[in-house]
């Protein structure tokens, strides 16, 4: 989404400036052009070099610093297709708020028209001040997004809210603002990770299923504007931001969660792998080897519910359904007949065990299966990548019914 951009990272005075040189080389990773704008201010904790260096461009620091124009400043609002400002200090938000331009990053704001992401930080007192918050108010029915700023204990040894978010969530949210929105007033439910079914306290049936395709769709889910569920088995990978994340364990846990929130979603997107079988018995304590006379050891299994198809046979005329199938060969007539039995409106196939895809793996290749007979093929990519293309397609056929 940041791919050829042009983004104008302004920074003002606070201790908080250093975290925008992580900000920095978040954006300049994604193929973006950075272009700094710094605050007299904020000279004073992060030097001008780096921002320089890091950036490749030469780094805004007065109105009359140029030595080409005195009117660079114009020139890079001109071009921005997005700014930041972090940290951005009650000084400059003041000052945007209330048509102010005395420096050269409030003056640039004058003439910006493209998004802007604001990203307050500063001592807590100062950010529940009323003026502040009066501001804040204005700028966001100006049109601005406003990132709130995190809690917890300040440099100024003060504990509350003013906390700089960290630069992962500002990079999130900026390519939040380039999504397009497509998604809004839906509601999406997912389904993620994998399962895992008691034996004993400490041993349990599960697979190699890490979550990241499912976490990838509901992030693209929640960036292109839906109300998003996800329900995720156990991962060991960070949460999307702005999703409702619930925790399951078991099939049975995760089947109580899909079917208690799918009556209220739009689309479901169940992306989970989930344990086909669990132990017939739990046993509350550990097995002891000690406790088996012979070298072997026998477990029964049971099934467990089958959650796709349970969803399928409760799914609603307006509601669009997607599952995954994951293959290790004859995709193409597993897929299509699983889609069947369980009243699917599209299914992902892939094979798994091949380089660059299935489980665990940063990249997908997978086919899309349409109830109508109809499939598309896609090349291996990144799993945020798979995830737009799976919403494109479930987004066009929703509009055309």
């Amino acid at each position: 989404m940041l791919k050829d951009k042009t983004i104008i990272l302004g920074v003002c005075g606070g201790i908080a400036a250093y975290k925008a040189i992580e900000l920095l080389r978040l954006v300049k990773k994604v193929g973006a052009n950075v272009k700094v704008v710094m605050t007299r201010a904020a000279l004073e904790f992060v030097g001008e070099t780096t921002f320089r260096v890091l950036s490749e461009n030469d780094v805004c620091t007065g109105l009359f610093d140029s030595k080409e124009s005195s009117v660079r400043h114009i020139q890079w609002a001109s071009e921005s297709d997005a700014v930041v400002i972090a940290p951005a200090t009650a000084n400059i938000i003041g000052k945007m708020a209330n048509g102010i331009a005395d420096d050269a990053l409030s003056t640039m704001m004058m003439a910006v028209t493209s998004p802007v992401l604001i990203c307050p930080s500063m001592n807590t007192y100062m950010y529940e001040n009323r003026a502040v918050q009066r501001n804040l108010d204005i700028l966001e029915q100006d049109g601005a997004f406003i990132l709130e700023p995190g809690t917890g204990e300040l440099a100024c040894k003060t504990s509350g809210a003013g906390r700089l978010p960290e630069p992962d969530l500002i990079f999130d949210r900026l390519v939040k603002i380039f999504c397009p929105k497509d998604l809004k007033d839906k509601k999406i439910l997912v389904s993620a990770g994998p399962t895992r079914e008691a034996i004993d306290p400490v041993r349990y049936i599960s697979n190699h299923s890490s979550g990241k395709m499912g976490y990838a769709v509901a992030e693209a889910a929640e960036k292109r504007g839906g109300s998003v569920t996800l329900v995720s088995g156990p991962v060991s990978i960070a949460p999307p931001f702005g999703v409702n994340l619930i925790q399951v364990n078991s099939a049975r846990q995760m089947a109580d969660e899909m079917l208690g929130h799918m009556d209220d979603s739009d689309i479901i997107i169940k992306v989970a792998a989930v344990a086909d079988y669990r132990p017939l018995v739990s046993y509350e304590n550990k097995i002891k080897k000690d406790d088996n006379p012979t070298d072997s050891l026998s477990i029964d299994l049971t099934e467990n519910p089958d959650i796709l198809k349970m969803v399928g046979s409760r799914k609603k005329k307006h509601q669009f359904l997607a599952g995954f199938a994951a293959e290790t060969q004859n995709l193409d007539a597993h897929a299509s007949t699983k889609m069947e039995k369980k009243n699917l409106d599209m299914i992902v196939g892939n094979i798994v065990g091949i380089k660059g895809s299935g489980f665990e793996a940063d990249t997908n290749k997978v086919k899309f299966f349409f109830k109508d007979g109809s499939t598309h093929d896609l090349p291996i990519m990144s799993k945020e990548h798979v995830a737009h293309r799976l919403l494109d397609h479930i987004i066009k056929r929703i509009k055309t019914g």
